[in-house]
């Protein structure tokens, strides 16, 4: 080895030995006969000291070097001098008297300070990820996230798991994201996909007999990026046979109450986990993601609202749609301009306009609103009670379609959240969110489409409503949601080739194309299937919150952009033509671009 320690090693205890310490100039200080500098690598930082008088040969080689440059010292641990301890450094009581210093490398100008957390463009740091992997917070996320592969391998080798790889080259097959495609130049004009999830594999996997199955799988999807999602991801993903919904959810639950425990510096503040219906979180807090950090809750004003003189309230009533409204505390104050721009915010999730009510301060507490003339005293009164409005708090209404208006007041509760300090990013709160309706209605098609997908088994009680009302089936689903995002789901699949071939005839897949897709599990499906579930909670979404970063690219090592490029490598990048051949792939011109 060309180190005998790492440069976060060195204590007081090792005053006096001799050492050999390899890693990154930090930073250099010059101050003629002594030069300092801060050794880096991934343990930490010591101060190697080079004195010109008992080590010229050193001396004279230190001051050549530049930051970043790769050096090796040898010298012997000191105490440092009284009033030159740093506190905030793990190896801030001792220094390197250094003897010998050796360059194995000389490095250029970065193009960025790798020794600060300041801001940096985030292309540029992409562009040069092996530099910007070398930064103090981004070793920390990157040494985070193995922590946390680490601790779920072990916990789940404890309780009678194994772990077991899928294929990454396996067949397309509908999974409610757009397929990465793989041509097959042994089979021209056929192609593999990359796994979106290893859904069927690990099904498989139950009905092969392993039962309690795990893998940190990659899965890939070719979907509009957001700050949440990459292309490629990692996720855990896992199996269980003779297993019930709540047996999967006790657990994640603790796997995940452990995890955070164990491994983060965060609070966790909600324990255990709550449970919400799919239908509750939405009338609560317009998602079925909520952030449970907070309060700010939705509430529903139908029955006043439809009743009052505002005519788009009361033909909202009448036509069976609803009216629910947020109580923002102390906001009573804002300006035409601040409420216009609320109003826009709504607009840009669907809605035709935003109503508002301020609660003046004083005595009086008054109601400041363009719509307060078309309600009554009594009306009012009994809405601001509903709302346990208090002078000085502003009200936010809603009226539409219940999407639109869960959509609005998600996102004006998750603005308000951010704006008024309530989101605290030190605290976790999970929450399970269940009872999922099984079925959305896809209009374009005519048809129902699986709202999780086409393995969930529905609820027992429901399944003669199959026949009769798809609406009212409810999946045997369960989200985990943290800190308003999705960051699991799951389900207890079906186990019994009729009951899957009811689902695929109820979302127009015909038997013969249900075959042609997925006649290896119907198949598999006929040699003694045992009840299975299973979930995939998201190791970068994951991550990400326990390390209180805004998006998961600072958690992942060389991620893509936000318009899925890789930006340091240059990929996505054109083949060769001799590839192409191969492959028997023609490149075509796109007739829209020609015609722009």
């Amino acid at each position: 080895m060309l180190k005998s320690h790492n440069c976060g090693e060195l204590r007081p205890t090792h005053i006096d030995q001799e050492v050999t310490l390899a890693g990154w100039v930090n930073r250099r200080r010059d101050q003629g006969g002594l030069i300092f500098i801060d050794l880096r690598d991934r343990w930490g930082i010591t101060q190697a000291t080079v004195n010109a008088q008992t080590a010229p040969e050193a001396h004279a080689a230190a001051a050549q070097v530049g930051r970043e440059y790769v050096i090796q010292v040898k010298g012997i641990v000191r105490a440092r001098p009284e009033g030159m301890i740093n506190p905030g450094l793990a190896t801030g009581a001792i220094e390197v008297e250094v003897q010998s210093l050796r360059v194995l490398n000389a490095a250029r100008p970065t193009p960025f300070d790798i020794s600060s957390d300041n801001k940096v463009d985030e292309a540029l740091r992409l562009k040069y990820r092996y530099l910007d992997l070398r930064r103090p917070h981004m070793q920390q996320n990157i040494v985070l996230r193995a922590r946390v592969t680490k601790f779920i391998r072990d916990y789940l080798y404890e309780r009678g798991f194994i772990e077991i790889e899928t294929p990454i080259l396996f067949k397309t097959t509908p999974e409610g994201a757009r397929d990465y495609l793989v041509p097959s130049r042994v089979h021209p004009g056929k192609f593999y996909a990359l796994p979106q999830s290893p859904q069927q594999l690990k099904q498989l996997l139950m009905v092969a007999g392993y039962e309690r199955y795990f893998q940190i799988a990659r899965c890939f999807r070719d979907e509009d990026q957001r700050g949440d999602r990459q292309p490629e991801f990692t996720q855990l993903d896992l199996e269980m046979s003779f297993v019930e919904r709540e047996d999967v959810m006790a657990l994640i639950e603790g796997l995940m109450t452990a995890l955070v425990e164990q491994v983060s510096d965060r609070e966790l503040v909600t324990k255990p986990f709550p449970r919400l219906s799919h239908q509750e979180a939405l009338a609560r807090y317009g998602t079925d993601k909520p952030d449970l950090r907070y309060g700010l809750e939705i509430v529903d004003i139908t029955d006043i609202a439809g009743k009052s003189g505002f005519q788009v309230f009361v033909n909202n009533a009448a036509a069976g749609k609803p009216t629910r409204a947020l109580r923002i505390p102390g906001c009573g104050n804002y300006s035409r301009k601040q409420l216009s721009d609320l109003e826009d915010l709504a607009k840009s999730v669907g809605a035709k306009g935003l109503a508002w009510m301020a609660l003046e301060t004083g005595e009086s507490g008054q109601v400041k609103s363009p719509i307060a003339k078309f309600f009554t005293v009594e009306q009012l009164v009994a809405l601001m009670d509903r709302l346990q409005a208090q002078p000085g708090d502003l009200v936010l209404i809603s009226s539409d379609t219940p999407a639109i208006v869960a959509a609005v007041l998600d996102t004006l509760r998750r603005e308000f959240g951010e704006r008024l300090g309530l989101a605290d990013p030190k605290k976790i709160a999970f929450c399970w969110v269940i009872d999922f309706p099984l079925f959305e209605w896809n209009p374009d098609e005519n048809r129902w489409d699986p709202s999780h997908h086409l393995f969930t088994s529905p609820m027992p009680q429901d399944i003669p409503l199959l026949d009769t009302d798809p609406a009212q089936v409810r999946g045997q689903q369960y989200d985990l949601a943290c800190n308003g995002y999705e960051v699991a789901g799951g389900s207890i699949r079906i186990h019994d080739r009729q009951l899957q071939e009811r689902i695929f005839g109820l979302i127009g897949l015909d038997v013969e194309d249900a075959k042609q897709r997925f006649g290896h599990m119907l198949e598999a499906f006929e040699y003694g299937t045992p009840p299975h579930g299973g979930i995939a909670p998201g190791i970068d979404r994951l991550t990400m919150l326990l390390a209180g970063e805004p998006n998961i690219r600072e958690v992942i090592a060389f991620p893509k952009s936000q318009q899925a490029a890789d930006l340091m490598a240059g990929a996505p990048s054109e083949a060769e033509p001799k590839q192409l051949e191969e492959l028997h792939i023609a490149i075509v011109e796109d007739q829209r671009a020609r015609e722009a």
